[in-house]
C-alpha cells in the first residue's frame, strides 16, 4: 500500500499552504530525539494510549512527519486495520515511505494538507495529530478541524498532542516555529465544538511542555444525524 504514490523516487510537488512546513526531514528524527532528551518513544507510546488505537481500526495521522507514529499505529491496528499518513512536506513523506518499507508495514503515506484531506466523508475511526497544529494560523486550524470531523465516522475520535502555551524559551519554540498564539491548545475546545465535536477535553501530559486535546464525532441516532 505504501508504494502506491511517489515511490519511484520522483519528488512530488509540495501543496500550497499558509501553515508552516518543516522541510528538513533528514534530520527530523535526530532533532526530535535530542529535544525530548530521548523520550520521543515514550511520548509516542503515550499518544497511542491516549488515542486508544484498537485492532482493526481505520486510522489517519495528519501531519505525520517521518511516519514513526503512523507505523506504530499500524502495529496496534493490526493486519485488519488500515492506516494512512499525510504531510505537507514531500521530503517527510519520502522518509516515511522508506521507513514503512523497511518495517514491512502496510501504511499509505501521501503528500496532502489537513485543510484539504484527500479522503471521502466518514472514513476513519480515529484521526491523530502530533506536534502539528501549532504550525497553523487559527483560520487554518478551524478548516483543518472541520476536515478532520468530515472524514471521521459517526462516533469516531480525534486526538491532538501539541506544545503548551507556556513553552516559550524551550528549544521546541525555536526548532518547531511555535508562535505565542499558535502553541496554545486552550482555544481548541471551542473550535472543535464549533465544527461538531462532542466529549471535548484538553489536559496535560506527563511530558512537559506537551498537552493533549481530544473529542468525538457525533453518533447518528434513529437514522438521523
Amino acid at each position: 500500500m505504501h508504494h502506491s504514490r511517489g515511490a519511484s523516487g520522483t519528488r512530488e510537488p509540495a501543496p500550497e499552504t499558509r501553515g508552516r512546513v518543516i522541510r528538513w526531514a533528514r534530520f527530523y528524527d535526530a532533532v526530535t530525539w535530542l529535544i525530548f532528551l530521548g523520550r520521543a518513544p515514550a511520548i509516542r507510546k503515550m499518544t497511542l494510549e491516549l488515542a486508544g488505537v484498537a485492532h482493526g481500526e481505520k486510522v489517519l495521522d495528519v501531519g505525520c512527519g517521518t511516519g514513526t507514529l503512523t507505523i506504530l499505529a499500524k502495529a496496534r491496528a493490526g493486519p485488519a486495520g488500515e492506516v494512512h499518513g499525510i504531510d505537507a512536506a514531500p521530503e517527510m513523506i519520502q522518509v516515511a515511505r522508506r521507513k514503512a518499507t523497511k518495517a514491512r508495514a502496510e501504511v499509505d503515506f501521501r503528500v496532502a494538507l489537513i485543510e484539504e484531506i484527500p479522503f471521502a466523508d466518514g472514513q476513519f475511526d480515529l484521526v491523530l495529530s502530533s506536534l502539528m497544529l501549532h504550525h497553523l494560523p487559527d483560520d487554518l486550524k478551524r478548516r483543518g478541524l472541520a476536515e478532520v470531523y468530515r472524514v471521521l465516522k459517526p462516533g469516531g475520535r480525534f486526538l491532538a498532542v501539541d506544545i503548551g502555551a507556556h513553552s516559550h524559551g524551550h528549544l521546541l519554540t525555536f526548532l518547531f516555529g511555535c508562535g505565542s498564539d499558535r502553541a496554545d491548545l486552550g482555544e481548541l475546545p471551542d473550535m472543535m465544538r464549533d465544527v461538531g465535536f462532542v466529549e471535548v477535553e484538553v489536559g496535560r501530559t506527563r511530558f512537559r511542555p506537551l498537552l493533549f486535546a481530544r473529542g468525538s464525532a457525533r453518533k447518528y441516532t434513529g437514522g438521523s444525524p
